[in-house]
């Protein structure tokens, strides 16, 4: 038998029988599977993405920071009235051009060798501190990293920027907000000089 009579013979075959097609309900089962699929893959990432969106923005940063009181409650409306410079006469330069930032207790006990009225974060200041001769840990908003400097006289003096451009109107304040402190790094929310925002 010559291939030609081979190649005749097997198209004679192929033609003698039927093309088999699927079924219409074959066919439209497998393409709305298909298609059926997409919406639920589509819907599961879009709610993983607002499920993300709220864990990171919302959930995250509560959890991150943690809330700490001063030691002492202050009260800056209350100084700045008694004090004759305002906000100077505790925050500073030094003659080196440093700044003092937070007064040492050497800068209180001017007048409050005893206890001058009936406020109690005053007496916890004068029996806690002042008559035990210690310094109060503040704890410090705008702690800084070792690596990091931050120069006062370059905004304050050169820049001649005003303090409440960073600092808030602090000065109007008649307690310290919380302390917000980060639980991994130790450093305050407020380290970039977020404005006062709470009474």
């Amino acid at each position: 038998m010559s291939t030609d009579e081979k190649a005749n013979e097997v198209s004679a075959e192929v033609a003698d029988q039927e093309p088999i097609t699927p079924s219409s309900e074959t066919e439209g089962s497998s393409h709305g599977a298909e298609g059926g699929a997409g919406g639920p893959i589509i819907l599961f990432f879009i709610i993983g993405l607002i499920a993300s969106l709220i864990v990171g923005w919302v959930i995250f940063p509560q959890l991150l920071y943690s809330q700490k009181k001063q030691p002492v409650d202050f009260n800056h409306v209350l100084h700045n009235e008694e004090v004759e410079d305002g906000c100077e006469s505790c925050h500073f330069f030094r003659e080196d051009g440093t700044y003092s930032g937070v007064p040492k207790l050497a800068q209180c006990i001017d007048c409050h060798e005893e206890v001058n009225g009936e406020d109690p974060e005053e007496e916890k200041f004068v029996n806690e501190y002042v008559a035990k001769e210690r310094e109060v840990p503040w704890l410090i908003y705008s702690r800084q990293p070792q690596n990091v400097f931050f120069s006062h006289v370059a905004h304050v003096k050169m820049a001649q920027m005003d303090c409440v451009t960073c600092h808030g109107n602090i000065g109007e304040s008649e307690s310290l907000k919380a302390y917000e402190e980060n639980r991994i790094s130790g450093y305050s929310r407020d380290i970039w000089g977020r404005k006062y925002r709470r009474n």
